[in-house]
């Protein structure tokens, strides 16, 4: 089994706000992304989709891109992005994958995903500080996200401790950079990898990714990646 990560597909089947306004790159995108999701991605497969999954406000409105996500390989795990305003409680959520018969997706939200000899946690995220615009509701925003990535770390079992990889939508670092409180509990958790996306176009350029302190960062926008799921080496 491989794990892929793939991030702000901005599906737009459920409504009409496709994302090739946005640029040439954008072009033909939902079709990119199928054929080489389909060429890259085996039914034994787990992708990683961390957030901005649909341009749908209501979960009731977004069927369409849910069965697009559902016909793909593999299993996926989607947690939530800034422009997922469909998202509601998990229940809600459970109950919609189980009355679509959507088996290949699971939501994550203050837990974890075991997946061979890995296990997956993370949140949303929010920007963080240091920002022009970071203001006193960011700030209340940011540390609620904080604490819903503890909840999931803190779900991973002893035997799985070294192997924990971090899906946030945003950043762990502000545009300058400069790490967040996100990348302090990431080091004290011992976490081996961190993915990210919410980045596109230009600000890519701006992107912290690499090794540092014992952690892998990775951006892993769709557009980013060039539409094709980017396999973790572990």
């Amino acid at each position: 089994m491989a794990i892929y990560a793939i991030s702000d597909l901005h599906l737009a089947l459920s409504v009409d706000k496709p994302m090739d306004v946005f640029g040439s790159r954008w072009a033909d995108y939902m079709s990119r992304l199928k054929q080489s999701w389909e060429n890259t991605v085996k039914d034994g497969d787990t992708v990683i989709i961390p957030g901005d999954i649909s341009w749908a406000t209501y979960i009731e409105q977004a069927v369409a891109d849910f069965e697009f996500i559902e016909k793909l390989p593999g299993k996926k795990i989607i947690s939530k992005g800034n422009h997922d305003y469909w998202w509601t409680t998990m229940g809600k959520l459970d109950k919609f994958l189980d009355s679509n018969g959507f088996s290949t997706i699971k939501f994550m939200h203050n837990n974890s995903y075991i997946m061979e000899n890995s296990i997956l946690c993370g949140t949303r995220g929010w920007k963080c500080p240091g920002e022009d615009d970071f203001s006193s509701e960011d700030e209340k925003i940011y540390k609620r996200e904080l604490i819903r990535l503890e909840l999931s770390l803190k779900t991973v079992p002893e035997n799985l401790r070294e192997n924990v990889i971090v899906a946030l939508h945003y950043p762990p670092f502000n545009s300058d950079g400069k790490p967040s409180g996100f990348v302090d509990m990431i080091r004290n958790y011992g976490v081996k990898m961190c993915i990210y996306g919410h980045l596109h176009g230009a600000k890519t350029s701006r992107a912290v990714e690499g090794l540092i302190e014992n952690t892998q960062y990775i951006l892993v926008s769709a557009d980013h990646l060039g539409f094709v799921p980017l396999q973790l080496n572990l």
